[in-house]
């Protein structure tokens, strides 16, 4: 028997490429599965493509409304009755101009998607999983976490915040059966990516499958001595 039989995971941003893949992980591995995606209509399409008798239900949230997370996971909990795994898929990228042509609302989008929803869902699910005396919370951040890059400010600040946010998490909950970690991916193989970049070699991107291994990795016993860390999958690029 998988040792995620009987455990539950909520999945944001799980309508997503990365989140689709990662959802039929946890599938194959017999985890119940609790999809949040702002789109109810996306999230009923992931789940009709899960084999009959999947324990997977969708949940509509705002991840930018703490009302909204909050009312979602409790959801949740009354649902499964526990959470074991979070992980926060959800996010966004943008190119813009430099620094100081750079606007209000791009800086408060990335910041929002990328870091702002990390915090307002393990907010809400730490009390439970501190509660039980276990969890493992798996954050995305970014390669482009670790360097600035000209022209992508608002990202590069956002998914440093998010390795931030994981670190401190980790620091936090070092005394219980609670792992916090992050993945920095190189460029994700998409069908949006290769649309916006099509003469790169795709080949050396990181397919969101070989993601959803090592987030798989995270969220096992196998990582139980592993928090804390932000893992690189970049791919051959």
């Amino acid at each position: 028997m998988s040792e995620f039989q009987g455990q539950v995971a909520v999945v944001t941003g799980a309508a997503g490429n990365l989140g689709t893949a990662f959802c039929n992980r946890l599938v194959a591995a017999g985890a119940g599965i609790a999809l949040l995606h702002r789109d109810p209509d996306a999230l009923a399409r992931v789940i009709d493509a899960f084999p009959a008798g999947s324990n997977a239900a969708p949940f509509g949230v705002d991840l930018l409304d703490p009302v909204s997370v909050n009312d979602s996971i409790a959801a949740v909990q009354a649902h499964f009755g526990r959470i074991d795994i979070l992980a926060n898929l959800a996010g966004g990228f943008s190119m813009g101009p430099t620094l100081e042509a750079t606007d209000d609302a791009t800086w408060n989008l990335m910041l929002n998607l990328n870091a702002r929803s990390v915090f307002y869902t393990a907010r809400a699910v730490l009390p439970l999983m501190r509660a039980a005396g276990y969890g493992r919370i798996v954050n995305v951040a970014a390669r482009a976490a670790l360097q600035g890059q000209g022209n992508m400010s608002p990202y590069c600040a956002s998914k440093a915040a998010v390795i931030s946010l994981t670190e401190s998490m980790a620091a936090e909950t070092k005394d219980l059966d609670i792992n916090v970690n992050c993945i920095l991916p190189g460029t994700i193989d998409t069908p949006q990516n290769r649309a916006a970049m099509p003469d790169q070699d795709h080949g050396a991107w990181v397919p969101p499958e070989a993601l959803a291994d090592v987030m798989l990795f995270l969220a096992s016993h196998a990582a139980r001595c592993v928090s804390g860390a932000a893992v690189p999958v970049y791919g051959r690029s």
